[in-house]
């Protein structure tokens, strides 16, 4: 159908777009990150919800991303205290040989993120931001998109932008292979995200394990900072 070939393409260009705007304006523009909020949360929230104004029969999709179900629940909670302690022991274990002296200094200088202001980037990374890239990457850029494409390809397309999306920042605070490295990972969880939420057909069971995954990296954050 003709319709499906429109929502197909708003999908793929909305995620696709708007992950190489952020990467760009993270790794040329450096804004301050508070000022970066509002503006994200804005397209995370109107690129989806434009898509569902517009084709009005996908409502139930839209509804369905949030429907709760307590199935799948203790898998995903096990899985993201799993993470936790993977992210975190492989930074006691890795920060012998790599050099982590760069990401507070980045952090610092190209999006005004101190010891000072930290704590409350951290709580909205973890929560908020962490549920609104759900949203987008794995309920709007996988869960509404598999209806109109191939399922392999619907399944590698999210990780993959949800990793260039995060290229900008990450670019400056590590050596190039450790980048790489992170990227592979980001790619790897993303497919794992996508795995968990197929099943259910909403985004809770990779929001968990997202937040947990926040957790720890933000842990990390509050130990590069001398904050414990």
């Amino acid at each position: 159908m003709k319709t499906n070939k429109y929502k197909k393409l708003y999908i793929l260009l909305a995620i696709l777009l708007f992950s190489l705007a952020v990467t760009y304006i993270d790794a040329f523009v450096h804004p301050p990150y508070f000022s970066k909020i509002p503006i994200k949360i804005l397209f995370f929230l109107v690129l989806p919800m434009l898509f569902f104004v517009i084709w009005r029969d996908e409502w139930k999709e839209f509804k369905a991303l949030f429907r709760f179900r307590s199935k799948g629940l203790l898998v995903s909670l096990l899985l993201g205290v799993a993470i936790f302690g993977v992210i975190l022991g492989g930074y006691f274990v890795t920060r012998g040989f790599i050099d982590f002296s760069g990401v507070t200094s980045s952090l610092t200088s190209g999006m005004g993120i101190t010891a000072d202001n930290f704590i409350w980037v951290a709580i909205y990374i973890s929560i908020m931001n962490s549920f609104l890239e759900e949203f987008f990457f794995r309920g709007f850029g996988f869960i509404t998109l598999k209806k109109f494409v191939n399922i392999k390809f619907a399944y590698l397309f999210s990780p993959v932008l949800f990793a260039v999306y995060h290229a900008g920042m990450l670019f400056g605070m590590f050596h190039p292979a450790v980048l790489v490295l992170i990227m592979s990972g980001l790619i790897i969880g993303g497919l794992i995200f996508n795995a968990l939420n197929d099943k259910l057909g909403n985004i809770y069971p990779s929001w968990f394990v997202h937040m947990a995954a926040n957790f720890a990296i933000n842990t990390i954050g509050f130990i590069l900072f001398k904050m414990i």
